[in-house]
């Protein structure tokens, strides 16, 4: 495991955009207007100065999300597990291109995310001495929103050739560490049509 003195540059962030958007009538739900840009601007932009380097995990529309991208450096990875399996696979396939020991993920559909994430997921594991670390709200683990060291590639790996793709059971499984953050309204997903009208879209 790493030092303590690791820092941001031993981070690679993943943005999660490789869902089938179901609760959004199907639609691709990164590219849906938010505010009037693509919804996965605002954590792409959040996320960036947190990180050394960047990716982003979608499985459709990969020259507009690479254009999305491209004033960040972020390159495109797309699920190498047939199916689009759920987030696990995002995160796999982002842990099968990062160069870095760590790996942050976060939804596309998260435009408020902190800004102190990825920092304080990164001391809470190394603190610990743990390969993962998840964000908590109100008592309650926020999956997607998590730290994950590179020697987790194999169980993962594992976990999804047996269907076992709940992603907060499998960090449970792996020793995640929780760390708690007390603005809940920051890890809001804007999961339905209603809240983007609701968040001003």
């Amino acid at each position: 495991m790493d030092s303590p003195a690791a820092s941001r540059t031993q981070v690679t962030g993943l943005l999660l955009a490789g869902g089938r958007g179901q609760r959004m009538g199907g639609a691709d739900k990164g590219l849906l207007l938010h505010r009037g840009q693509p919804l996965a601007a605002a954590p792409l932009e959040r996320l960036a100065p947190q990180v050394g380097t960047l990716l982003i995990s979608a499985n459709r529309n990969l020259d507009r999300y690479q254009a999305l991208g491209q004033p960040h450096g972020a390159q495109v990875v797309t699920d190498t597990v047939p199916d689009h399996p759920g987030p696990l696979a995002g995160m796999l396939a982002g842990l099968q291109r990062a160069d870095t020991p760590w790996l942050a993920t976060v939804p596309c559909d998260a435009p408020a995310l902190p800004a102190d994430l990825v920092a304080r997921l990164l001391h809470a594991a190394l603190a610990a001495q743990q390969p993962a670390a998840v964000a908590q709200t109100e008592g309650r683990v926020q999956p997607t929103f998590c730290l994950l060291h590179r020697s987790l590639l194999p169980t993962l790996t594992e976990a999804i050739a047996s269907a076992r793709l709940a992603a907060g059971r499998w960090l449970a499984e792996v020793g995640a560490v929780p760390v708690p953050f007390a603005d809940g309204s920051a890890f809001a997903n804007l999961n339905h049509p209603e809240d983007l009208a609701r968040h001003g879209c």
